[in-house]
């Protein structure tokens, strides 16, 4: 029976996991993510679950280790945060070339120098190309959700990719909110025991990761494409059967009062809850505004999204990133890209915000939506902006 419990969102996050039954957990401290592998060692210690918690000496070896245990077919879940995540870029595209279903939660926080313990979302921008799948959170019961999804899109058989699941560092890891939570028969009948397509045993020798030579190369690297983005088919499957047995519906965009509006906002992570308030007060307003949240990273839903923006004059894309010396952040050049030779493309300005864990407020949010209205008839400048600059 689904239970509603007050929990920080990491050990909830942990929880989640655990009911998902992994056989192997490798991880390495590093804030704001800490508490989700820390609780999950309680959990081990306790005999809660029959899994292997592996303590090892650095992000690099996390991933090494969950790479090896996927590739046994162990069921695989890993954490990390900022430049741990870095640290583990070495090993990212080894894991999804293998076709390795492992999980992730990263607490998203600032890339350093200076050091910020804070989150911006610059830790998987700098990661976006690594082949896995992508998806952002923005409160605890989405991650809670996530998590379980997680494991079942991973290991389904058409896919066979390692996941991602983003929560924002500090914002989301360390808030206490009210989340349900599914018992273990309601888990156990939505994810069903992994089931490898290959597995590394001594009694049965194969090969897995060997070198790739020119001529078949660009062939690994096309199937690796087209692997993720079919993976696309699965998540919105996944995320069907989740909607069907506990009723909380999941889409790539989520869209919050966009009929008929003229502007519109998109943000991805725990803003969305931030600017849903600034769009209510809009409303109040007669201002003609609506938000869409992005939820699905990779495989990108270039299809949702052109449909989403339809009728919109102005798109403010939100972005917690900088791309330096680009054309555009991360998100705002890949939403211009997908919307490029669209007839009735909406204007899209592109604001960077919230690095470091700065403030944005619902008043922000509101001049940002007044400045999209000014952009209409007085085209920017710039790309792109750094939004609340002091002294520039």
């Amino acid at each position: 029976m689904t239970k509603r419990a007050g929990m920080e969102i990491a050990f909830a996050a942990a929880e989640a996991v655990a009911l998902c039954k992994p056989d192997v957990v490798a991880a390495y401290p590093i804030t704001p993510n800490t508490h989700i592998p820390e609780h999950l060692s309680d959990i081990v210690a306790d005999g809660r679950i029959d899994a292997e918690f592996i303590c090892v000496e650095s992000e690099h070896s996390a991933l090494s280790a969950c790479c090896g245990a996927s590739a046994t077919g162990a069921r695989t879940f890993t954490a990390t945060s900022s430049q741990g995540l870095l640290f583990m870029g070495e090993v990212m595209p080894i894991v999804s070339a293998m076709r390795l279903p492992v999980v992730m939660a990263i607490g998203n926080r600032a890339l350093s120098a200076p050091i910020n313990i804070w989150n911006d979302h610059s830790d998987i921008m700098s990661q976006r190309d690594m082949g896995w799948i992508s998806i952002f959170a923005s409160n605890g019961q989405e991650v809670v959700d996530m998590a379980i999804q997680a494991f079942k899109i991973a290991e389904h058989r058409e896919v066979l990719l390692p996941l991602n699941i983003n929560l924002d560092g500090f914002q989301l890891t360390h808030m206490v909110e009210p989340i349900l939570f599914p018992d273990q028969a309601e888990v156990d009948r939505f994810l069903p025991e992994y089931k490898p397509y290959a597995t590394l045993h001594p009694d049965k020798v194969l090969s897995m990761g060997t070198l790739g030579m020119p001529e078949i190369f660009t062939e690994a690297m096309k199937a690796k494409d087209v692997a993720l983005i079919n993976s696309k088919k699965i998540i919105l499957q996944v995320w069907k059967e989740w909607e069907e047995q506990f009723g909380r519906m999941y889409e790539p965009i989520e869209a919050y009062k966009t009929e008929g509006a003229d502007m519109l906002l998109l943000t991805m992570g725990s803003m969305g809850d931030t600017a849903e308030v600034a769009i209510d007060e809009l409303r109040k307003r007669k201002v003609s505004a609506g938000l869409l949240r992005l939820k699905l990273w990779r495989p990108f839903p270039i299809e949702e999204l052109r449909n989403a923006v339809k009728g919109a004059k102005v798109l403010a894309v939100m972005d917690r990133a900088v791309s330096f010396g680009g054309s555009a952040a991360p998100v705002g050049a890949e939403i211009r890209a997908a919307l490029y030779g669209e007839p009735d493309r909406p204007l899209i300005i592109n604001e960077i915000i919230g690095l470091g864990g700065r403030d944005v407020t619902v008043g922000d949010f509101i001049q940002i939506v007044e400045k999209a209205a000014q952009a209409e008839k007085e085209k920017p400048e710039e790309a792109y902006e750094i939004y609340g600059v002091r002294g520039s």
